[in-house]
């Protein structure tokens, strides 16, 4: 009798059968023939599924034409190792699937997030629950752009399970892929959302109420700080903060006059 595959797997599995037509949009049409463990087979697709992704990004966004595309080879590169990584024990054994990122190769803004939560793990992309929605509002009417026009990470790429706060231990795991994506990408802007993701970044304990406000610099790179979406859901008045920080960023984009 057939082995049962673990519910995780099954679960794993749903989740990324709904992403094949990814698979096919970005020109993989069949997979290899060798055997493998439904752990192994789960790896694999998931590792081609963000390369589908990456692919289906650098098609949209604003940027110069995806085929042979270095940044969005060097990104599928890396999507690859990411989605293979088991640096984290816990968090590779719990996890869907990884959430690498997702938006233009070539964005000039790079915003920020902590880890993804459970929508996340499950589709695969930052930011597409209840704070993804706030945040796209932010992106659009706030500063009237596309959610394309930008690039969406997270200092984590593994969903940390109850979506507890990151370990210290983690973030220090992940963050060779955050500083590789950041090289590739090449922002001028970042905008870190939340506490996480601004002091992990900066490499600070100072609180986000002190943080925002202000232009930071990481490696030449601007930063402004401002708190996470999800936070603005729990807590409706630091809409009117965040409002200010994002005028703050679009002054230093040179982009305050057209909105």
């Amino acid at each position: 009798m057939p082995s049962k595959i673990p519910n995780k797997s099954s679960q794993t599995i749903k989740a990324l059968t709904q992403r094949l037509e990814s698979l096919q949009r970005a020109g993989i049409t069949h997979l290899s023939k060798k055997r493998r463990s439904a752990p192994e087979a789960i790896q694999a697709a998931s590792a081609m599924v963000d390369v589908a992704k990456s692919a289906e990004l650098c098609e949209v966004a604003a940027s110069p034409p995806a085929q042979g595309d270095p940044r969005c080879a060097a990104l599928a590169a890396l999507a690859i190792k990411v989605a293979k990584c088991t640096r984290c024990t816990e968090l590779a054994e719990t996890r869907t699937q990884t959430v690498f990122g997702v938006g233009n190769p070539y964005a000039r803004l790079v915003l920020c997030g902590e880890a993804p939560g459970a929508d996340e793990d499950r589709l695969g992309e930052p930011f597409v629950g209840r704070a993804g929605q706030l945040l796209n509002d932010i992106i659009v009417k706030g500063m009237k752009m596309r959610r394309e026009d930008v690039y969406i990470l997270n200092i984590l790429r593994c969903r940390p399970p109850v979506n507890r706060t990151p370990l210290p231990v983690e973030a220090a795991a992940c963050r060779e892929y955050l500083d590789k994506q950041l090289a590739i990408i090449q922002p001028e802007f970042i905008c870190c959302l939340g506490t996480v993701a601004a002091q992990n970044l900066l490499g600070t304990d100072t609180t986000i109420g002190r943080l925002r406000g202000k232009v930071h610099d990481f490696n030449g790179i601007k930063v402004v700080c401002t708190y996470h979406p999800a936070y603005l859901l729990r807590n409706p008045q630091a809409k009117r903060p965040v409002w200010d920080d994002i005028q703050l960023l679009l002054s230093e984009m040179g982009l305050d006059e057209k909105n």
